[in-house]
């Protein structure tokens, strides 16, 4: 739904979605590099998310009538979640996981 209300008014097609890699990030802007260079695009996120990604990070760019912008870093897999569940992590390692049955693990561990 965030994404939907971002593009209101936007006109997206399929042949305008690029994948590249992060050149650079800051204050909620991303450098891209991908078919082309994008320097300084608006990286989206859910609402209450605030992120940098790091610099090489995987990434897709669209195009639209308002501009580019960034749908944000393709995650990696993460073979211990279960359908439903959500790891926030960071690059230093420190994670924070809501399991399917209400636990919730802080790197790894459950917290009580």
């Amino acid at each position: 739904m965030w994404i939907n209300e971002y593009m209101t008014g936007r006109s997206f097609g399929a042949n305008t979605a690029f994948s590249g890699e992060i050149r650079a990030a800051n204050h909620g802007n991303v450098a891209v590099s991908a078919t082309r260079d994008y320097g300084a695009v608006p990286l989206i996120a859910p609402a209450g998310i605030a992120y940098v990604p790091t610099t090489g990070s995987p990434t897709m760019v669209v195009e639209g009538a308002g501009g580019a912008v960034c749908l944000g870093v393709i995650a990696p897999a993460q073979a211990q979640l279960e359908p439903g569940e959500l790891m926030l992590y960071s690059a230093g390692g420190a994670s924070i996981v809501l399991k399917n049955n209400g636990k919730v693990l802080i790197n790894g561990r459950e917290a009580s």
